[in-house]
């Protein structure tokens, strides 16, 4: 028996109802932590193909497991499915949960046969608030021997790199008075914002290529004769690994106090969400997912042949520190437009993307036979925590 063929003619009998989720998510986008119609939906198609679902799980409203096969060894398939607030699903998260989808019903027979088991792992809130961590927190990748996932984008590209990232809201206190008649008496809170910002303008000079932060003003007052005794600011700092993230935090934070000194207000900090790790991506996952990929008629590049700066943040990055795993970007035809355009999200319910979904999901479905089928399950990365 084939098995890839077999996987593949699985795949192809709920084709085209993955595509209408994947549009119907478009159309009906739920941001992070509020995924309830979504991750309903996506566990009634679970539960109609044979799996056996728990929802919730791990201690997340929207958090879904969907399990086939008794015995062996565990992959795990992960699904996201939150949108982005204002533009919707510009991250392509409505590819990926189906691709998922796919991956799982394509794989439930080998599992059976060859002695497996497959999860596909709902894992809301990646955009900002790194669900993944509350379920690795919660015991979801105890045991596991793999992990995958795939990602729209621009280009196809195996192995990516992926920067660490904490999320940090920063709000400065000081005194309100009238800016015109008593300035004297007040302790400006606007002016140690935009210190706060010229300030890590300046930290840049210092930075590596692979830093990168950004940051916006939330709140910077209600009148402009006023002068603000409040205002807040949010801020993402990223880095390409763990270490380096932890120094660079340390000098952010340092560019907030220093304003709050100048200006004479106090500052709090707050972080949002969870700290993302660096992505470690699994070399003989890899190359599997590289060959199989290509024989799809998808040949894919390679993370070393990109810029190292050009990278966002996963809370996959975190999984990967946990059990070997890879996280594919898979092209959608889409340029000039990329992730977290409108026109991105627009992009993902064309041809291209439904056809995304079908050699993602295939992709790791015939990387997983591959490694059952040769036993190669110690040659994965050993993990040293």
């Amino acid at each position: 028996m084939d098995r890839k063929q077999s996987a593949a003619e699985r795949f192809a009998e709920v084709e085209s109802e993955l595509q209408e989720i994947s549009h119907w998510m478009y159309h009906n986008p739920e941001i992070a932590f509020e995924e309830r119609n979504t991750s309903a939906r996506l566990v009634e198609f679970l539960r109609a193909q044979g799996f056996e679902v728990e929802y919730p799980s791990f201690g997340l409203e929207t958090a879904f497991s969907a399990r086939v096969g008794n015995e062996g060894p565990e992959v795990v398939i992960c699904a996201e499915y939150d949108a982005l607030p204002e533009v919707g699903h510009a991250c392509g998260h409505n590819i990926i949960a189906t691709a998922a989808l796919g991956a799982g019903v394509a794989l439930a027979d080998a599992a059976k046969d060859m002695g497996f088991r497959v999860r596909v792992q709902g894992t809301p809130a990646e955009e900002a608030y790194g669900g993944k961590v509350d379920l690795i927190n919660n015991g979801a990748f105890e045991g596991a021997a793999l992990s995958m996932m795939i990602h729209p984008s621009p280009t196809d590209v195996v192995d990516p790199a992926f920067l660490g990232v904490a999320h940090i809201d920063v709000e400065f206190h000081g005194k309100e008075s009238h800016a015109a008649f008593a300035p004297q008496l007040a302790v400006n809170a606007l002016d140690a914002a935009v210190q706060a910002y010229v300030n890590v303008s300046t930290l840049r000079q210092a930075m590596y290529p692979t830093d990168k932060v950004h940051g916006v003003i939330t709140y910077g007052g209600g009148a402009p004769n006023v002068i603000p005794a409040f205002t807040s600011m949010s801020w993402y700092v990223r880095a390409g690994t763990k270490e380096r993230l932890t120094e660079l935090y340390d000098k952010v934070v340092a560019c907030f106090a220093a304003a709050a000194t100048a200006t004479g207000c106090t500052y709090e900090l707050k972080k949002l969400g969870h700290t993302y790790t660096d992505l470690i991506s699994d070399p003989l996952l890899v190359d599997l997912y590289l060959a199989n990929s290509s024989t799809l008629g998808r040949p894919m590049g390679r993370g070393a042949d990109r810029d190292p700066g050009a990278a966002g943040s996963t809370d996959m990055g975190n999984v990967s520190h946990e059990v070997p795993s890879i996280h594919p970007m898979i092209g959608i035809d889409c340029d000039p437009w990329v992730n977290h355009q409108k026109e991105f999200a627009a992009a993902t319910i064309l041809p291209p993307g439904d056809t995304a979904i079908r050699d993602g999901a295939l992709a790791m479905a015939h990387t997983v036979i591959d490694v059952v089928t040769d036993n190669r399950w110690n040659e994965l990365r050993t993990i040293d925590k």
